[in-house]
Parts: C-alpha cells; sequence; structure tokens
C-alpha cells in the first residue's frame, strides 16, 4: 500500500521542485495469543492474517493451520486475536515485544537452542540457472510499490518455471512471514520450491524457509556469514545477488543443473 505526500527536490543550486511523492504505508499491527499480548508488529497494512499466521509458525508457535482455535482480525485497530488449541505454554516468551520493520532482527530466534529440531532439508530438486534468473526478472516485475515508493521488501515462492505466491512489506521478514502464512492456511506445499527475496538473508530469514522445508532461497542481495554457515548445515542452496545475467551461490550448489 502507498500513499501521496508533499515533497520538494532540491539541487545544489538550492533550488526547489515541488510535487507529490509516493511513499509506503507503515502499520502496527499487534498480536494477542490466547489472550496475551505477544507482539506488535511494523508492517504494511495488507494480508495482516498471513502475517500473524506466519509469524507464530516462524516463531516456532504453530506447525499446522489444525492447531489454530480461531482468529479475529481488528485491521481499524490493528488487533489480530488469535487462539491455539490445547494449552501452551506461553509463560516463558517475552510478551509485548515490538518488532521493528528495518533491517535488524525482524523474528526473535533467542539462541543456538532455536535450530534444534530444525532438520536438514532432503530435496531432489534441481534448478538451471537460467530459470533462476528468470524467475528474479519476474519477480522484480511484479513489485509495483517498489517501484513507486522504492520503500518496501518482496518475498515470493516459486516453482522452478513461475512466481506461485508474491507479497510486500516494509520489513523483509513480514514479507516472508506473509508468503509463508498464506502457504499454512491454505494448503499451498513448499517442499521442492523456492523462495526469493529482496533483502539480505540473514540467519533468521534462513530459519523461516529451514522450518518450511524450502530447498532453495534466492536473493536480490546479499547473505550473512552465518545464513551462508547454516544453510551448508541445512543442505539448503543459497543463492545471493542474482541480477541480470548473473548470480552468486554460497552453498548447496548440486542443486544447480550446469551441463
Amino acid at each position: 500500500m502507498k500513499d501521496q505526500v508533499d515533497v520538494f527536490r532540491v539541487d545544489e543550486r538550492g533550488q526547489r521542485d515541488f510535487f507529490k511523492g509516493e511513499v509506503a504505508v507503515e502499520f502496527a499491527l499487534t498480536i494477542v495469543l490466547n489472550g496475551k499480548e505477544l507482539v506488535t508488529l511494523l508492517c504494511s497494512p495488507e494480508d495482516l492474517q498471513e502475517l500473524a499466521i506466519g509469524y507464530l509458525h516462524s516463531e516456532g508457535l504453530i506447525e499446522t493451520k489444525e492447531e489454530i482455535k480461531g482468529v479475529v482480525l481488528d485491521e481499524r485497530r490493528g488487533i489480530a486475536r488469535i487462539w491455539l488449541k490445547g494449552k501452551k505454554d506461553l509463560a516463558e516468551l517475552p510478551f509485548k515485544r515490538v518488532i521493528t520493520s528495518g533491517c535488524g532482527r525482524g523474528a526473535s530466534f533467542r539462541s543456538a537452542l532455536d535450530i534444534e529440531g530444525i532438520k536438514p532439508v532432503e530435496s531432489s530438486l534441481s534448478i538451471e540457472p537460467a530459470d533462476v534468473l528468470h524467475l528474479t526478472k519476474e519477480f522484480q516485475r511484479c513489485s509495483e510499490v517498489y517501484r513507486a515508493t522504492h520503500g518496501v521488501h518482496s518475498a515470493s515462492l516459486c516453482d522452478t518455471k513461475q512466481l506461485l505466491i508474491f507479497k510486500e512489506d516494509i520489513g523483509r521478514h513480514n514479507a516472508l512471514d506473509k508468503v509463508f502464512g498464506k502457504c499454512l492456511l491454505e494448503g499451498i506445499p513448499t517442499v521442492d520450491r523456492i523462495v526469493i527475496t529482496s533483502g539480505r538473508i540473514s540467519s533468521e530469514v534462513l530459519l523461516k524457509v529451514a522450518r518450511r522445508d524450502v530447498p532453495v532461497v534466492v536473493s536480490l542481495s546479499a547473505p550473512t556469514d552465518q545464513a551462508v554457515g547454516l544453510a551448508h548445515d541445512l543442505r539448503i542452496t543459497l543463492i545471493g545477488f542474482a541480477r541480470g545475467k548473473k548470480m552468486n551461490v554460497y552453498a548447496g550448489g548440486w542443486r544447480l543443473d550446469t551441463r
């Protein structure tokens, strides 16, 4: 979502050019889980239910949509009330957290214990480099709000030939959570699929991908050293700087068909 604001551009001589500038809309979504305020996400005001469910999955609080007893979304007040079946022990969670939209910690992985239970991805998926670059070109064409504002990130779930889901948000983690939230709610499989993201691939992003057994993650930007290490450990093909006619392969190069 975008809005218009009054802006003026100044050149080196101090001359002003007044115009209407398009900016990305920022929104605060508070997730209330089983009656307790869990977190406030600063996000784009679209696909809020998918964002909330995707966030819970990324945090390891749910694995399937069957665990969800009910969801009530109050878009006017920015509140998503979610009830889970059974008695989840939420006492140890630091309630009332605010997760910023920026490039810092988009999710609250707390220690090395967070990767326990995440198994290496087993997949026989193979993809040609030309198909990766074709997908990234299609990905960039989809981002209407980015082209207008340059103020959002994008994420997509793909097969080897086409984009299946595309989401945008002011936060790169939020965009990916929206993709996975839609997958969880609609039963869309992520096995043998590809994730493309516009943002930096950090360890948090890599872990989100691993939780959904996605074997390939592609970024228009760079990975961090921890993301590269996790990609090797979790058998995920990690590709960065996929732009134009080239890309960098940081891990899992065996899935690229370079005959």
